[in-house]
């Protein structure tokens, strides 16, 4: 299964998208959110960043 490597989540193959630049490096995005804002270069956003509870007893 492939790794989104925006938000790097694994995702099914028929799904997604497969971008292979030209220098032979090959990107998966899981959707089109993902492609959207890895074009606009934006990294800092709320639903990409996973946090843990550690307050749990």
């Amino acid at each position: 299964m492939p790794k989104c490597v925006y938000c790097e989540k694994e995702y099914n193959s028929h799904r997604g998208l497969t971008l292979v630049k030209n220098d032979g490096n090959i990107n998966y995005l899981c959707s089109s959110k993902c492609r959207k804002n890895m074009k606009l270069k934006k990294r800092k956003v709320r639903w990409v960043s996973k946090k843990k509870n550690n307050s749990e007893k």
